[in-house]
């Protein structure tokens, strides 16, 4: 990750001068990558390094616009309320006037988590929080999101790394900011409730009320990615009728979302554990949507917390109880 001022060029071109759109070239994007320490800032500047981004991390905020003018390539650029000069119109003032270059593709990312997932991050790292003046990790925890509230609600992309591993997040950005293709990217996420809503999703359905495979004890072990659970669920009378309606609303409502202009579409589903309906669900309908020529991507975020969790790898872990393994 380059430093601060590492692109900087003399003279600066402006903004005005990046080439226009009606040349037969792609967009160059514009990631601002901003959030809550501890929140996997870092990790999602280095997923956008990975698929080809030029990075930085906290310039100076009125910097911003003669960094984009003076490149070529996709750039990420990291800002937080430690950036020299940080101030959350400004960044959201930036924003707005790199949205008027037809050459450029800006995005806010925001990336949080809740506070027990963010001090036990802390704690395991003894670290210090940056915004921490009284050296209360908590304190530095609230005065960073009240700083930085605005720019949550203006995000583009907003991420919840409370019950996220590495891998899932780093998946995200992927499918979100890897090579580029025709239409619209379409995640779809398998979940449990008892760790909460997947922020990002822009639909959310709930399986909860089909018959629970966690009750039969030759199931309970499998996920809904075996076929024995997938056919335990099927004999569930609700579930045809269910995943019918499930087909036809999402059928009916990802045209609408290209015609919106829409480029990405998270569609969630959830169960008590994340283990077995909500999984199983997922699949299928990940199977109808190729089969009709969409471009999709699962992600099974509760199956992923507990490889996390075993393996040490993660942007967090946390072990679930025999009550939510459901």
């Amino acid at each position: 990750m380059r430093p601060a001022g590492a692109l900087r060029r003399s003279p600066v071109p402006s903004l005005n001068d990046l080439p226009p759109m009606n040349e037969p070239r792609r967009l160059r994007r514009i990631a601002l990558v901003t959030g809550l320490s501890g929140a996997g800032k870092n990790s999602i500047l280095r997923a956008l390094e990975d698929l080809g981004f030029e990075t930085m991390d906290n310039p100076p905020l009125n910097t911003l616009e003669d960094l984009v003018a003076c490149g070529e390539r996709n750039l990420a650029i990291g800002v937080d309320a430690r950036s020299r000069g940080f101030d959350a119109e400004t960044v959201l003032q930036t924003i707005e006037r790199l949205k008027q270059n037809p050459g450029l593709r800006p995005e806010l990312l925001y990336a949080t988590a809740e506070d027990e997932f963010l001090l036990r991050r802390y704690t395991e790292t003894r670290r210090r929080h940056p915004l921490a003046r009284t050296g209360q990790v908590a304190d530095g925890i609230a005065l960073e999101r009240l700083l930085t509230e605005r720019l949550s609600r203006a995000a583009d992309f907003l991420i919840d790394t409370s019950t996220l591993p590495l891998p899932g997040l780093r998946r995200m950005i992927e499918q979100r900011y890897g090579a580029e293709s025709p239409g619209i990217a379409i995640a779809l996420v398998s979940f449990a409730y008892p760790f909460g809503l997947p922020r990002e999703a822009d639909v959310v359905l709930d399986a909860r009320f089909l018959r629970n495979p966690h009750y039969d004890l030759m199931l309970k072990p499998l996920t809904g990615l075996d076929p024995k659970v997938g056919a335990f669920i099927e004999a569930d009378p609700n579930y045809t009728p269910f995943f019918a309606h499930i087909r036809s609303m999402v059928d009916f409502l990802l045209p609408r979302f290209v015609q919106e202009g829409k480029k990405y579409a998270t569609i969630a589903i959830g169960c008590t554990g994340g283990q077995h309906r909500s999984v199983f669900l997922i699949e299928k309908l990940a199977a109808h949507l190729r089969q009709t020529g969409w471009r999709v991507g699962t992600t099974h975020r509760e199956q992923e917390s507990l490889s996390a969790a075993n393996t040490g790898d993660g942007v967090r872990t946390k072990t679930m109880s025999s009550s939510a393994t459901k």
